[in-house]
């Protein structure tokens, strides 16, 4: 006799495996992007449905604003620099760019 199990869904097997990977807001949250970025209004820094909308089709908008994240930058939305956020992981930038390029 078989039994027929339903598949997991991604969210159940990264429990199971013990690395559930945060929603990217929570993650933004967890990680103070919030303190300076709102999602639809600019507060420190940019909104980011506003970044979502600059660099939508660019070639390498990924890379360059994982780049920003982690080590910081200025000028691309006036004078107040964006610190490093050495709290960031790679893999964390890159999940909460990935979020913010799909924002509409």
């Amino acid at each position: 006799m078989r039994v027929h199990l339903p598949a997991l869904t991604l969210s159940t097997a990264l429990l199971l495996t013990g690395t559930q990977a945060l929603a990217s807001p929570e993650l933004a949250q967890k990680k103070a992007c919030l303190a300076c970025h709102q999602m639809d209004a600019k507060v420190v820094g940019p909104a980011y449905k506003d970044v979502a909308k600059k660099y939508k089709g660019q070639k390498g908008a990924e890379a360059k604003l994982i780049e920003k994240v982690l080590k910081g930058g200025k000028g691309s939305w006036g004078e107040v620099p964006m610190p490093a956020n050495p709290q960031v992981t790679e893999a964390e930038a890159k999940q909460l760019v990935s979020w913010i390029l799909s924002l509409k």
